[in-house]
C-alpha cells in the first residue's frame, strides 16, 4: 500500500540523539507515512536502536550500506521511497508532532514544494526564525522571497512532490559536503508551484563536532572546494532557465562569505579564484552598504572583509 509521505532519515554515529528524532517521527498525529532509515556505515549503537524501533513499527524500513556520506545516503533513501511526498530529517534533529498533519492540510493539487520553518537549538536555547509566508507561486519568484529567509538551501525545510523530484531526476553530488547548497536552489528553480507556510515544524540542533561547527581547518577547505565545484555545476544547469540570475547570485554570495573564514593567505587564493569565475559580477550595488562591500572585494582587502564586510 502506497503512503502519503516518505520520511528519509540518514543515520551515522548519532546514538545520543537518535531516539528523540525517531520518537518525534513515530508519534506524528498524521499516521499515513513510511520511514526510510539509511544506516550509513554507522559504528556506534545507532543501528541497534533503529532495529528496535523497526521491530515495533512496520512503517519503518532500514537500508544498510557502507559509509558513503550523507549525499549517497539520501540518494539511496529516495530510490526506496514510495510515498507521494518526500521529507528529509537529519537523525540528530527532531520534528514537531503535528508536522505531517500541518503539511497535509496545506497541500494543493499539483504542488511541487511546500516551505515551512525551523528552530535552531543551541545548548538547549531555542532560536526561532520567523519568516513571512507567501501564497503559491513559481520557483524563481519563490526563491527571490526565500532568499531573504535565514535558512535557504537546507533540504529539511521543504516538502517535495515525489513525481516532481523523479521527473527532474534530482540527485545529490557524490562525495561532496555542502550537499544542499549544490542541489536545493536548483530544485526550487525547477518548481512550477511553491508555497511557504507560517509554521515552525523542524528543530535543527547545532552540536559540537558537526561539519558546520568543526574547527578542523582542512574541513573548511574541503567545504569551499566542494562548493566551487557544485556552483560551477549549477551555473551550467541554471543557464537553461531564464531569469535565474538571482539564484546564481545567491550561490556566489555564499561562496564569498565562506572564504572569509579562512586565513589571510587562503582567503587571497580563493578570492582570486572566485574573481576568475566572475562570482563578483552579480553583487548588488543598490545601497551604500553593498557598494562598500563590492569596493573592498575589488581591492582584495582581507583585513576589512574578514573583520567588517562579511557582517554587513
Amino acid at each position: 500500500m502506497k503512503n502519503k509521505f516518505s520520511l528519509i532519515v540518514p543515520v551515522y554515529n548519532v546514538e545520543k540523539y537518535l531516539e528523540k528524532c525517531l520518537n518525534s517521527i513515530i508519534n506524528q498525529t498524521y499516521k499515513d507515512f513510511e520511514v526510510i532509515i539509511v544506516i550509513d556505515g554507522s559504528k556506534d549503537n545507532s543501528e541497534s536502536i533503529c532495529k528496535k524501533y523497526a521491530e515495533n513499527d512496520n512503517r519503518i524500513k532500514i537500508i544498510k550500506q557502507k559509509n558513503k556520506g550523507l549525499s549517497e545516503a539520501r540518494n539511496e533513501g529516495i530510490k526506496k521511497a514510495t510515498g507521494d511526498y518526500l521529507l528529509f530529517i537529519d537523525s540528530d534533529d527532531f520534528i514537531e508532532l503535528n508536522l505531517l498533519e500541518t503539511l497535509n492540510n496545506a497541500l494543493e493539487k499539483d504542488i511541487d514544494l511546500i516551505r515551512f520553518q525551523a528552530n535552531n537549538i543551541i545548548d538547549e536555547k531555542i532560536i526561532p526564525y520567523n519568516e513571512t509566508p507567501f501564497e503559491t507561486t513559481n520557483g524563481l519568484d519563490a526563491f527571490n522571497k526565500i532568499r531573504k529567509y535565514h535558512y535557504v538551501e537546507p533540504v529539511w525545510v521543504y516538502l517535495y512532490n515525489k513525481k516532481f523530484w523523479d521527473k527532474h531526476n534530482f540527485k545529490y553530488v557524490k562525495d561532496c559536503v555542502a550537499e544542499d547548497y549544490g542541489l536545493i536552489p536548483y530544485v526550487i528553480a525547477c518548481a512550477k508551484t511553491v508555497k511557504s507556510i507560517n509554521y515552525i515544524g523542524y528543530n535543527y540542533i547545532t552540536r559540537v563536532g558537526s561539519l558546520m561547527t568543526s574547527k578542523d581547518y582542512s574541513k573548511k577547505i574541503k567545504r569551499i572546494e566542494d562548493m566551487i565545484f557544485q556552483r560551477n555545476n549549477l551555473k551550467e544547469k541554471l543557464s537553461t532557465i531564464n531569469n535565474s540570475e538571482n539564484i546564481l547570485a545567491f550561490l556566489n554570495d555564499a561562496l564569498i562569505y565562506h572564504i572569509t573564514t579562512l586565513n589571510k593567505k587562503d582567503y587571497k587564493k580563493y578570492n582570486k579564484k572566485l574573481k576568475e569565475l566572475n562570482c563578483y559580477d552579480l553583487l548588488k550595488t543598490d545601497t551604500l552598504k553593498h557598494k562598500i562591500k563590492k569596493m573592498i572585494l575589488v581591492h582584495n582587502s582581507w583585513f576589512f572583509y574578514h573583520y567588517l564586510v562579511r557582517f554587513l
